[in-house]
């Protein structure tokens, strides 16, 4: 089950995820894309679950859509995110409603995705997998957004520490900057692929059962630590 699904990262895992055999639950609030995808994945590998990942009953509704169809839940992606400029100091970058949408899909998101999909992970002993991003790692002046992935970087210690006796593994993968729809205006620093990321989410999943990736820190080579 991948959140974010239509395109960018959650696209590129369910491409990578389908190719090794998986079926792939698509949520995204983007109807349109979602279709094309499953429309070019097959309906027999993967469903499209239109959802709003702010919105609880959506997420609970998906889970039990994706075991109706599929038997069980063995691995959630918690992929759904989105960036805007902000500045604390001034007028700059977006209108702080944006930043309410920012954090509220970002962070509480991200937590009522983990809180819907754990009793089916349970269930399946399965992997649940958080995106963060190496902005979750340092201090950016200014920035609304790296402050809601270091809250998803403790999230996913915090749901760890949690699930300890429950046999769900928690992985985090932290991603530096990737080509994708959010850092299109960025062209001053070297960027991955949505698909790089996609098979660090893929080598997480693959370990054995007793081996538990906590975090996957990804880099474009030539990218400063804080950059």
């Amino acid at each position: 089950m991948i959140t974010g699904a239509s395109r960018g990262i959650g696209a590129a895992t369910a491409r990578l995820a389908t190719a090794e055999g998986y079926r792939v639950a698509l949520l995204a609030r983007d109807t349109d894309a979602l279709s094309g995808l499953v429309e070019e994945l097959g309906p027999e590998t993967a469903v499209a679950l239109p959802c709003d990942v702010t919105d609880y009953a959506s997420l609970t509704d998906a889970v039990t859509g994706t075991e109706r169809r599929f038997g069980s839940v063995d691995a959630v992606l918690a992929n759904a995110g989105m960036s805007v400029p902000t500045s604390f100091l001034g007028s700059g970058g977006a209108e702080p409603e944006q930043w309410r949408d920012m954090v509220l899909t970002n962070v509480y998101g991200a937590a009522i995705t983990a809180r819907a999909a754990l009793p089916a992970l349970v269930r399946s002993r399965g992997h649940l997998v958080l995106t963060g991003s190496n902005a979750g790692r340092g201090i950016r002046p200014g920035n609304l957004y790296s402050a809601t992935k270091w809250a998803v970087t403790g999230m996913a210690q915090n749901i760890r520490a949690e699930c300890v006796g429950t046999g769900v593994r928690v992985t985090l993968v932290q991603p530096g900057m990737v080509e994708t729809d959010m850092t299109a205006d960025r062209t001053d620093v070297p960027k991955l692929r949505a698909e790089d990321i996609a098979r660090g989410v893929l080598y997480a999943l693959g370990q054995p059962e007793t081996v538990d990736v906590n975090e996957l820190t990804i880099r474009p080579v030539g990218q400063a630590a804080q950059s």
